[in-house]
């Protein structure tokens, strides 16, 4: 990618995402922060976050109404370690059915996210 960064220098990690959003005066409240990320407006790591207390550290990338920012850390602070990934999160749960039962497949659907009229901000993609 050949996009310009914006550094953003944290004094401590890790910072939830709603309260960064905050913090850089992207938006005018916390409550309009948790919208847009639930929504899908906002970017982690190239992916789309709707996790409004995501927690960031220092070499996040955020994505943002079309910037991007790289997070670091400053020299006088002391880095976080970042929690393990868990190991159920990748792993494929199985159900137990009844043998009578027909078999179903569920499939979750998402819902694509709303251009904010107000803003006339469009949801980020990764593509």
């Amino acid at each position: 990618m050949d996009q310009d960064y914006i550094e953003i220098e944290l004094e401590e990690e890790p910072i939830e995402l709603c309260k960064l959003l905050k913090v850089l005066d992207l938006v005018e409240a916390g409550g309009q922060a948790k919208a847009l990320i639930s929504e899908g407006y906002v970017g982690v790591n190239y992916e789309i976050c709707t996790i409004k207390r995501k927690k960031l550290y220092s070499g996040d990338v955020l994505e943002f109404d079309g910037d991007l920012f790289q997070l670091t850390l400053s020299e006088d602070a002391t880095p976080a370690k970042r929690p393990e990934p868990s190991s159920t999160a990748n792993t494929a749960h199985t159900v137990k059915q009844d043998s009578q039962a027909p078999s179903k497949t569920k499939r979750k659907r998402t819902k694509k996210p709303k251009v904010d009229e107000k803003t006339g901000r469009r949801p980020i993609s990764f593509g």
